[in-house]
């Protein structure tokens, strides 16, 4: 099958949605139509959500699609311009600098060479618009970084430019395709809302749930399956400190198949067992007993 490129970008969104689910990934049409989007405009997308809901997982499935590489910035507070742009790598330069002294050469031709682009270390945002074909770029969890690094992103994102002072500007090889998530931690700037398109991930309906469980376990029997979303669903409506996503609702498929249960119902000790691929947190299993457990397995059944 041809790889989608950036060429591609006007396909149907029905043709993207396609591609990504031979990719394992099964998206809502919502979803695709304002990625479809993003790629015919050029514009970065903003995802925001609950986390485990596949925010982070269509950035690697459309890298995966176009055949081309995923650079993933993670975020975090007080990340800065070293980690996320470039930054000197000092011990180099001061090599360097001391082999040049020994030979004679002069201060300003130690200088020149010493901030070159040998000398450079691309981070995930130089990273991306320098390459010859365009990436998937993935700012994930953008909430979690501090406001100030909002206006490091708007710069690149606004003229895909780096300035550096030592070198001047850095302009695009190629746009790369930016993709940005958010948990909803903290509101994000007005600005950065405004230069992207905008689409809020709700976990999966049963119908997309089951299709990707199938996706990543196409031997499944298909009423284990309609039993394991039912419950997973069902659990999310308790009250839970930690929601299990799709991750762990593929964790929990995985370990249920490997204990060779083949009904939800059967053996509550072995439910019990597999659950810790659902509830990460010590209040979790302990509210959620296997009482509990029988009950949602009793209504998903």
């Amino acid at each position: 099958m041809k790889a989608l490129t950036r060429l591609d970008s006007r396909m149907e969104w029905k043709e993207l949605q396609a591609a990504l689910a031979r990719e394992s990934y099964i998206a809502s049409n919502d979803l695709v139509v304002a990625m479809q989007l993003a790629l015919s405009l050029e514009r970065p997308l903003l995802l925001e959500g609950s986390a485990g809901v596949g925010k982070t997982e269509l950035a690697r499935a459309l890298s995966q699609t176009c055949s081309t590489k995923l650079i993933r910035l993670q975020c975090y507070e007080g990340l800065d311009s070293a980690q996320s742009i470039y930054e000197w790598n000092y011990q180099r330069q001061l090599i360097s600098i001391r082999a040049a002294a020994d030979d004679g050469i002069s201060r300003e031709q130690i200088e020149k060479h010493v901030f070159s682009k040998d000398f450079l270390l691309e981070r995930p945002l130089l990273m991306s618009i320098t390459q010859d074909k365009s990436p998937v770029l993935l700012i994930d969890e953008i909430d979690r970084a501090d406001e100030e690094f909002e206006a490091y992103l708007l710069e690149i994102l606004s003229d895909y430019q780096v300035s550096i002072p030592e070198l001047g500007t850095i302009s695009f090889v190629t746009k790369p395709i930016v993709i940005l998530t958010s948990n909803g931690t903290r509101d994000l700037s007005d600005a950065l809302r405004r230069r992207c398109l905008y689409s809020y991930v709700e976990y999966p309906d049963r119908t997309t749930e089951i299709g990707i469980l199938k996706a990543k376990q196409p031997d499944i029997d298909s009423t284990l399956a309609s039993q394991i979303i039912d419950f997973v669903q069902k659990l999310r409506k308790e009250e839970l400190e930690k929601t299990p996503g799709i991750a762990e609702m593929l964790d929990f498929s995985a370990a249920l198949i490997g204990l060779g249960v083949n009904d939800l119902s059967h053996d509550p000790e072995i439910l019990q067992s597999a659950m810790t691929t659902l509830l990460k947190t010590k209040s979790d299993q302990w509210n959620i007993t296997t009482e509990v457990a029988q009950r949602i397995a009793g209504q998903a059944a």
